[in-house]
C-alpha cells in the first residue's frame, strides 16, 4: 500500500465515509427517491462535517491525530448505527433529549440485541471506515499536523460547502415539510433525516435543545380560512400573526355566553388580554378567543354519573379483532359504539406520545417527552382531575416499570393514584407482563366504590412478536397454532389474546359487582404494532395496507352493557377522545382549549398526522407528496385553497399545543 501524503486524501476519505453512512440510513428508512434534494444536502453537509472532524483531528502529533481519527469515526459510526437500529425498532429517530434518558431502552435489550444480530452486516458498514483507519490508516494516509495553509484551505471548504447547503435549502422551496421548513421552522425527525440527513438533523436537535428553540408556524403568510374554501364548521381558527402588533383581521372575537348551548367556560379573554403584559400569552388569548366552540348535542351528559374505565392498549390494531380468536374484543366493537374511521397516528415518542394525545387532547411537542414535560403544569381539563373533583375514585395502572417515560411524575399530575411495577403493583412472569394479571390485581381497589374512574396502560401487546422472546405470545401459543398465518402474525395475535382475556375478566367483574350497566369502557391504542413487518400487517389485513393513512386506522371502543349499538363513520382520532368523553360525561370544559373536537358534535372532522397530512370529510391530503384526494373523486386541482386553509388550521394546532406545554397556559383556568 502506498501512502497518499496529501492531507486532502484523508479529507476525501472522511467525506465519503460520512456520506455512505447517510445513504445506508436513507435506504433503510424506506427512501424511494435516493437521488433527491435530501441526497444533495446529505452530500454537502457530510463534506462540511468531515471538514470539522479533519480540523479537530489534525492539530497534534502524528500518533495522536491517527488515534483521534479512529475515535471520531467510531463515534460517528456508533451514532449512525444507533439511529439505524432505533429507527428499525421504533419507526422514528431518537433525539439528543432522548440520549439523556437512554436507560429506558435497557428494558428492550433482548429485542434490540436480536435486531442487531439481524442487521449485523449493515451495522458493520457503519464501523468499516474506523476499522480501515485503525488497521491500514497510517499506510494509506498522512496524519501529520497540518500547517496554516491547509487549515485555511479546509476552513474555506467548510464555509463553501455549508453555504452551498444553506443556499440549496433556501432555493429549493419553503413549502410545508420542505428542507427549509424543517431546517428553520419545524421539527420532524423522520422527514428531517430524509430531507437534511442524520448529521444535520442531530446538529439542529442539539442546537435547539441548548437554546430552548420552539417551532414556528410553517406558513405564517398563509391566508386565513374562509367559508369559500373551508366548510364553516371546520373553520375553527383564524391565522394569528407571530408579529406582536398585528391583530386578527378577518373575524370579530367569538363571544359565548355562559348559559349558551356550547361547551365553554365563562372565560373573559378580553380581560385576560388587558391584564397581560407577556406578548406570547396575549397572542394565545387572542387565538383561543377566536376558536369556534363545539355545541352541546344529544350526547351531552349521556354518561353523566357513570363509572369510566379508560384503557390505552399497547399496539392494538383492527386485525386483533377476531370473532373466534378474540371474542370479547369483537363483542365490544360490534355491540358498542363502532367507530369505523378512527385513527391513532404515530408521533415522535411512540407509546408516551400516543398516551399524551389521548389523555390531554393536545399534540405532543417533537423532540421531548411531552408527558414528562407536563408533570408540573396545570391540567385542569384531563379526566382524572375533572372526575376526581366530582368525587370519583381515580386510579391509574401500568404493568411495566412505574418510572418508564416518567409516568410516576406525569400520571399523579393527571389526577390519578398511580401504580406500576415497582411502586405497588406486583405481577409475575417475564417480559411483557400480563394484562389479565394486572386487572385481577387491581379491580378490587375500586370496584366497590360509589363512583370510579380507572385508567390502564397495558403492555401485553408489546413487540417483539415471536414465541421464543415474548412471554405472552409463548403463554397463548396454543390458541393460535392452527391459524393459517406466519409465525410473527400468530405471535402478535397471541399477545392480543391476553388483552382479550383481561377485558373478558373485567366485564365479568363489573357484572358480578352489579355496575356493568353504569360503567363505560373506552379503549384505544397507543400506536399501530410497528414491531410487525409490513408484509405481516398485509397478511393479517388480507390486502396491501396503505402506509400513509390506513396503517394508523384502528378501532375505538366505547362499550357499556345494554348500550344501543351505533356505527359512527365520521373521521376521528385519539386527539378527539378527551373532548368527546368530556361532553359525554357532561363535564364543565371549554372546547376551544382542546386541539381535537367532540366526535358527536356537528363540527367538521379533522384527523391530523405527525407530518401534517390530514383527513377531513372532503378528502385526504398527503403533505409529503402535496397531493389531495377528494372523497368524491373530483379534480384535486379545485382544492388548492382548501388544503392551504386546513394546513393553516393544523399549523396553529401544533403551534399552540407546544405553547400550552411551554407556558403552563392552563394555569389561567384552574
Amino acid at each position: 500500500m502506498v501512502k497518499n501524503n496529501s492531507p486532502l486524501y484523508l479529507l476525501l476519505f472522511l467525506s465519503l465515509s460520512l456520506f455512505s453512512m447517510e445513504i445506508i440510513v436513507r435506504l433503510s428508512n424506506g427512501a424511494t427517491h435516493v437521488f433527491s434534494i435530501g441526497f444533495v444536502l446529505s452530500l454537502l453537509f457530510s463534506i462540511a462535517g468531515s471538514c470539522v472532524i479533519f480540523l479537530a483531528a489534525n492539530l497534534f502529533s502524528t500518533k495522536t491525530n491517527h488515534t483521534l481519527h479512529v475515535l471520531f469515526l467510531m463515534l460517528t459510526g456508533f451514532i449512525y448505527a444507533s439511529q439505524f437500529i432505533y429507527a428499525q425498532f421504533f419507526r422514528t429517530f431518537y433525539t439528543v433529549y432522548s440520549v439523556g434518558n437512554a436507560t429506558q431502552i435497557i428494558d428492550f435489550r433482548t429485542d434490540i440485541w436480536l435486531l442487531i444480530m439481524e442487521n449485523a452486516f449493515w451495522l458493520l458498514l457503519f464501523f468499516l471506515p474506523s476499522l480501515i483507519i485503525m488497521i491500514w490508516g497510517r499506510r494509506l494516509f498522512s496524519f501529520k499536523k497540518i500547517n496554516g495553509l491547509y487549515k485555511g484551505l479546509v476552513l474555506c471548504l467548510l464555509f463553501i460547502f455549508h453555504i452551498a447547503g444553506l443556499s440549496t435549502i433556501w432555493f429549493s422551496g419553503q413549502d410545508l415539510n420542505s428542507a427549509y421548513n424543517l431546517y428553520y421552522q419545524n421539527r420532524d425527525p423522520v422527514l428531517s433525516v430524509d430531507r437534511l440527513g442524520v448529521l444535520t438533523t442531530m446538529r439542529l436537535d442539539a442546537q435547539r435543545l441548548i437554546t430552548g428553540w420552539s417551532p414556528t408556524h410553517a406558513s405564517p403568510e398563509a391566508p386565513p380560512t374562509s367559508p369559500d374554501t373551508v366548510p364553516e364548521l371546520l373553520k375553527q381558527t383564524e391565522k394569528v400573526s407571530l408579529e406582536e402588533d398585528v391583530e386578527i383581521e378577518s373575524e370579530p372575537d367569538v363571544q359565548v355566553e355562559e348559559d349558551s348551548e356550547y361547551n365553554v367556560l365563562p372565560i373573559d379573554f378580553d380581560e385576560l388580554i388587558s391584564l397581560e403584559s407577556d406578548e406570547q400569552l396575549i397572542q394565545m388569548h387572542r387565538y383561543f378567543n377566536n376558536v369556534e366552540p363545539t355545541e352541546k348535542n344529544d350526547y351531552t351528559g349521556k354518561f353523566e354519573g357513570y363509572n369510566l374505565i379508560l384503557l390505552t392498549a399497547e399496539s392494538f390494531a383492527p386485525y386483533a379483532v377476531h370473532e373466534e380468536v378474540t371474542p370479547t374484543l369483537h363483542k365490544m366493537v360490534q355491540e358498542g359504539y363502532n367507530f369505523t374511521d378512527f385513527y391513532v397516528p404515530l408521533w415522535d415518542v411512540s407509546t408516551s406520545d400516543g398516551e399524551y394525545v389521548t389523555l390531554t387532547g393536545l399534540i405532543p411537542k417533537s423532540g421531548v417527552w411531552s408527558f414528562s414535560a407536563s408533570s408540573n403544569l396545570a391540567l385542569p381539563f384531563v379526566l382524572g382531575n375533572q372526575l376526581n373533583s366530582l368525587g370519583y375514585t381515580t386510579n391509574a395502572y401500568h404493568n411495566h416499570t412505574y418510572t418508564y417515560y416518567d409516568r410516576h411524575l406525569s400520571h399523579p399530575n393527571l389526577g390519578y393514584d398511580y401504580q406500576g411495577i415497582g411502586n405497588g403493583l406486583e405481577i409475575s412472569g417475564g417480559w411483557p407482563r400480563s394484562d389479565l394479571e394486572m386487572l385481577q390485581e387491581t379491580i378490587p381497589d375500586y370496584i366497590n366504590d360509589d363512583l370510579f374512574h380507572t385508567y390502564y396502560m397495558t403492555v401485553s401487546g408489546h413487540m417483539q412478536y415471536s414465541f421464543e422472546g415474548n412471554n405472552i405470545a409463548h403463554k397463548n401459543r396454543a390458541y393460535v397454532d392452527d391459524l393459517p398465518f406466519s409465525e410473527q402474525a400468530k405471535a402478535f395475535l397471541a399477545t392480543q389474546i391476553e388483552l382479550d382475556k383481561a377485558l373478558e375478566y373485567l366485564l365479568q367483574e363489573l357484572e358480578d359487582a352489579g355496575v356493568a350497566e353504569r360503567t363505560l369502557i373506552v379503549m384505544a391504542t397507543d400506536h399501530y404494532p410497528y414491531g410487525l413487518d409490513h408484509a405481516t400487517i398485509d397478511e393479517l389485513t388480507g390486502h396491501e395496507v396503505d402506509r400513509d393513512f390506513e396503517l394508523y386506522k384502528t378501532p375505538l371502543i366505547m362499550y357499556a352493557k345494554g348500550l344501543d349499538p351505533q356505527t359512527i363513520d365520521k373521521p376521528s382520532s385519539n386527539l378527539d377522545i378527551l373532548p368527546t368523553l368530556s361532553n359525554l360525561f357532561g363535564l364543565d370544559y371549554d372546547s376551544r382549549l382542546f386541539m381535537g373536537t367532540d366526535i358527536f358534535s356537528d363540527s367538521s372532522p379533522l384527523v391530523i398526522f405527525r407530518n401534517r397530512s390530514f383527513i377531513t370529510d372532503q378528502g385526504i391530503f398527503n403533505s409529503v407528496t402535496n397531493d389531495f384526494s377528494p372523497h368524491d373523486n373530483s379534480s384535486n386541482e379545485d382544492y388548492g385553497d382548501y388544503t392551504d386553509a386546513v394546513s393553516s388550521i393544523i399549523d396553529n394546532k401544533f403551534y399552540y399545543s407546544i405553547r400550552i406545554l411551554e407556558t403552563d397556559y392552563y394555569e389561567n383556568f384552574q
